[in-house]
């Protein structure tokens, strides 16, 4: 007996996460946003759940050292973002206080 191929599962998890999005997409953005009420939160969470098992499936297919690059890699992603939110959020308090950052003067000869 063969074993079972995991890309095959891998195909169906894909299959059953795209069918799951293309159902939340059919049905439109809910009256009240994405909350979802309560008779209907089995099936959100069984989407999740799909959602959920497709990343797990796809984590065990990458080799433990290219995980770790890619996490080193996100990790600086965030980092990078981080600072550029830091660096926004102090920029438009000094707005804010009104310190006005302009760039420097120069003089320019004119000949």
């Amino acid at each position: 007996m063969s074993d079972p191929d995991p890309l095959a599962e891998l195909r169906d998890r894909v299959r059953a996460t795209q069918e799951a999005a293309e159902r939340l997409i059919a049905d439109g953005v809910p009256p009240r946003g994405w909350d979802v009420p309560r008779s209907d939160a089995g099936a959100f969470a069984e989407e999740v759940q799909a959602l959920a098992s497709l990343l797990s499936a796809l984590r065990e297919l990458v080799p433990a050292e290219l995980r770790e690059q890619l996490t080193d890699l996100v990790r600086r992603l965030l980092l990078v973002a981080r600072a550029l939110i830091d660096w926004l959020v102090a920029r438009i308090e000094r707005e804010a206080d009104g310190v006005r950052t302009a760039p420097p003067a120069e003089d320019i000869p004119i000949a």
